[in-house]
């Protein structure tokens, strides 16, 4: 009975020496991110899984990272790589804003995160949406892909889940949403992609950026948008 109740003996510890996931390799962010254009600003949104292998290192990351005051960026990758990189840009950005005496553009944090990840794209695996509110163009998302290339559109998904969600996103996004339509649209696109996909899961992340800043929102997992019949 003794050996059930305790299989490892006086080793409880043990378990970190028997065959299983690989607890040691590389974090990745096999994951769900979006970012969304709305009358007004962006909302930016992830799950918060975080992966070593099969075995889930972390269940509430946050993968929405700020890198100036109306700027974010979603994280899918290496969490290391992704974490570094948008590290770089924020240092830059701080550096930036100071010599124009003014915030930074959304479109030059984009810019550096394509220059950065395009000029070491051998050695990273960084995939990053970028987007925030600047007062020359209001809201704006940016991709990044994978080799870190620089795309402009009106909402961008990325990331594991991503590939599950792609006919709902084109047959539920219209333009000109307000927020709380894009709101309703980025977490229920989210949750979904968490349904299916086994490397993103936890909690949905949020970030309303607007003019008059970053408002930041948390759906817990029994409470996530598919589970309703609406």
């Amino acid at each position: 009975m003794d050996a059930v109740l305790n299989p490892y003996g006086s080793n409880p510890k043990g378990y970190l020496s028997t065959p299983g996931p690989d607890r040691n390799g590389e974090h990745m962010m096999g994951t769900t991110i979006m970012a969304v254009e709305f009358k007004g600003g962006v909302i930016v949104g992830a799950d918060s899984r975080t992966s070593t292998g099969s075995y889930v290192a972390n269940r509430v990351s946050d993968k929405l990272t700020k890198v100036s005051d109306k700027i974010y960026c979603c994280r899918s990758g290496s969490a290391a790589d992704t974490q570094a990189v948008a590290d770089m840009v924020s240092y830059y950005l701080d550096m930036h804003s100071v010599e124009i005496d003014s915030p930074p553009l959304v479109k030059t944090a984009a810019g550096l995160f394509s220059l950065i990840t395009y000029k070491n794209s051998d050695r990273l695996m960084a995939s990053i949406i970028c987007a925030g509110w600047d007062k020359k163009n209001g809201g704006q998302v940016f991709q990044i892909p994978l080799g870190g290339s620089l795309v402009q559109s009106k909402y961008a998904i990325g990331g594991s889940g991503s590939t599950y969600i792609f006919g709902h996103c084109d047959a539920q996004y219209k333009e000109g949403m307000d927020q709380k339509e894009c709101e309703a649209f980025v977490s229920k696109a989210i949750a979904h992609a968490m349904s299916r996909d086994g490397s993103s899961g936890g909690v949905i992340r949020l970030a309303i950026i607007t003019e008059k800043g970053v408002e930041r929102k948390f759906i817990a997992g029994d409470k996530l948008p598919y589970m309703k019949n609406d």
